[in-house]
């Protein structure tokens, strides 16, 4: 975990303003209930084909920037108006003087397909209820209540089909802060917002959302922060998918319809979502909508490293810019998506199109992906003795580097094993080798076990751990940690073959200060030790200390798995756990 800014509520459940929660079969609801798996595999065939896209989140937020009559927000840009509980008719005076005149379409479309971005996902109207298109439905838009009078959505979507990208949109659907009745997380703050949800679905959302679909006709409809709204609000809400058939929705309706897209927020899970479609949409600094304070941007590396992650499992990566109030992307964020655009015209092809890799870890600190016969390795660390990939059943006909062209010496050995040399070129971001193989890779994974040090001892680093788990995974390569450990329900594994004996427990971690708390608990082979831990303090998610567990661990001679298994977690995640040590008593 790199810092609690990386972890925003827009993933939270919103109660309803009032009224028991419906109960109702959520297949009857689903749009697409019934559609067969041909009909789906055509539908969904661009996207996968995509594997990269740009979120941009652009609203009235991007005027004050984070900030308010001096108060500076800590929390994500496009939530200043709910977390520093602005009047409803304070918030809306901003309109008045939102005026993004430097707003250029065919711009915006440009940096994303320089960028080497397949499609555009835009919002069209977040939580502050303010629609960036020309809405009839509602006056609380960009052309109506601002001296702009133009439609950002419609000219998003004609330039995004002269430079032949896809186009979407978000809409917030239930969580509203300006209208009656719209939803709020934690309760509203102003008289003004209070009234009727389905009400508010009934003459907002659903009127907007068709509006959305028959005016502009997006490849994708992307919904935010679900909410328990009834089977009236969802089929009024979903009315106009049988027109658009080709229509892509994410998992956020709400009430128990799945969508189309898994959607992990600002973390790449560790095993992806085996045999579903998904996306991880992340923020390139700490915020969604332009805050001026927030320059903690990514790395051009870490991005390019982002993507392939993501590709290897199978995944998507919408990637979000923030335009400030001009209508301009900030000029670090162009910087990033043209460096990244530049790494992609010369290793696209290990990217887009691909499956997900054969592998379920690596010996090295890089990535595999799969397209038809071709095997690409995006190493972004070079052994210097070169690579070994042990289990590749299918035989090699040759390997070659990306960007140069240059024929890699490889040898391949009667186990499975291959060994490839280090190319001439290696790209600071990753180096993509395609090994061209005689038929789609085939793989016989080696049972991966840790044997003891000379000394006895057992290290289980992070990057030899088996990670269980929607969110956990593994930051910084090789040398790095287990983070993102939000969820109680995730655990870490490894494998170790021992002598037998008896062992004491210590563990390398890190925790910032407010995220302390949790408990775990060491398990061997599916049964309880008895030895628990308790995670305390340290000055970051960077600060790392030893924890030495009370108790002895005994193994017997053998083959064991140890698994460290959380109990409790009060704070925003378990730890972040570089490592840990078994050593000889």
């Amino acid at each position: 975990m790199r810092a609690l800014a990386c972890f925003v509520v827009a993933l939270a459940v919103i109660p309803p303003p009032a009224g028991p929660p419906a109960t109702y079969a959520a297949q009857s609801l689903d749009p697409h209930a019934g559609e067969t798996k041909a009909h789906r595999d055509s539908r969904m065939a661009w996207w996968r084909e995509a594997r990269f896209g740009m979120f941009i989140h652009w609203g009235l937020y991007a005027e004050p920037a984070g900030e308010w009559k001096g108060v500076r927000q800590r929390g994500i840009g496009e939530w200043i108006m709910h977390d520093l509980k602005i009047p409803v008719a304070d918030y809306a005076e901003i309109a008045k003087r939102f005026n993004p005149v430097q707003f250029d379409a065919n711009v915006w479309v440009g940096i994303a397909k320089a960028a080497g971005m397949k499609y555009i996902v835009m919002t069209s109207k977040h939580h502050d209820g303010f629609a960036m298109f020309h809405s009839e439905s509602d006056a609380f838009n960009i052309f109506d209540a601002t001296p702009f009078k133009r439609d950002p959505i419609a000219e998003m979507a004609a330039a995004a089909k002269r430079q032949g990208l896809k186009f979407g949109v978000y809409y917030s659907q239930a969580q509203d802060w300006h209208h009656p009745g719209g939803g709020a997380y934690g309760g509203h703050w102003d008289p003004a917002q209070d009234g009727d949800l389905h009400q508010y679905v009934k003459t907002v959302a659903a009127p907007q959302v068709a509006e959305l679909l028959d005016r502009y006709q997006p490849a994708i409809l992307w919904w935010d922060t679900p909410v328990d709204m009834s089977p009236e609000d969802i089929k009024a809400l979903t009315a106009g998918f049988a027109a658009n058939p080709g229509l892509i929705s994410n998992n956020r309706l709400g009430n128990g319809v799945p969508g189309d897209t898994e959607t992990p927020e600002q973390t790449i899970p560790a095993t992806g979502f085996p045999g579903k479609d998904w996306e991880t949409c992340m923020t390139i600094n700490d915020t969604w909508g332009y805050k001026s304070s927030d320059t903690n941007f990514k790395s051009t590396t870490r991005l390019i490293q982002n993507l392939v992650d993501i590709a290897s499992k199978g995944g998507n990566y919408l990637l979000n810019v923030g335009p400030d109030a001009t209508g301009v992307i900030p000029q670090p964020e162009v910087d990033r998506l043209a460096a990244m655009g530049a790494w992609l015209k010369k290793n696209g092809d290990s990217i887009y199109g691909t499956a997900a890799s054969p592998y379920k870890r690596l010996p090295f600190d890089g990535r595999a992906t799969v397209k038809g016969r071709t095997l690409y390795l995006n190493v972004f660390s070079w052994p210097d003795g070169g690579l070994r990939l042990a289990g590749l059943q299918t035989a090699v006909r040759d390997a070659v580097a990306f960007g140069t062209g240059e024929v890699i010496q490889v040898q391949k050995a009667a186990d499975g094993t291959v060994s490839i040399a280090k190319p001439s070129l290696i790209d600071p971001a990753s180096t993509v080798i395609a090994l061209h193989l005689a038929a789609a890779p085939f793989v016989v994974e080696p049972e991966f076990v840790i044997a003891p040090e000379a000394t006895g001892a057992f290290r289980l680093a992070a990057a030899d751990a088996t990670l269980n788990g929607a969110t956990i995974q593994i930051e910084g390569g090789r040398q790095g940690n287990i983070g993102y450990w939000t969820r109680a329900t995730d655990s870490v594994e490894w494998q170790v073959k021992s002598p037998g004996g008896a062992y004491s427990v210590s563990l390398d971690y890190a925790c910032q200060p407010g995220s302390e708390g949790s408990t775990f608990e060491i398990v061997i082979d599916g049964a309880a030790t008895g030895i628990t831990g308790l995670v305390t303090p340290t000055n970051s998610w960077q600060d790392y200390r030893t924890l030495t567990l009370d108790g002895t661990l005994s193994l017997t001679a053998g083959t064991h798995l140890i698994r460290v298994m959380p109990k409790t977690k009060p704070g925003t995640a378990v730890m972040n756990l570089r490592q840990m040590r078994l050593s000889p008593r």
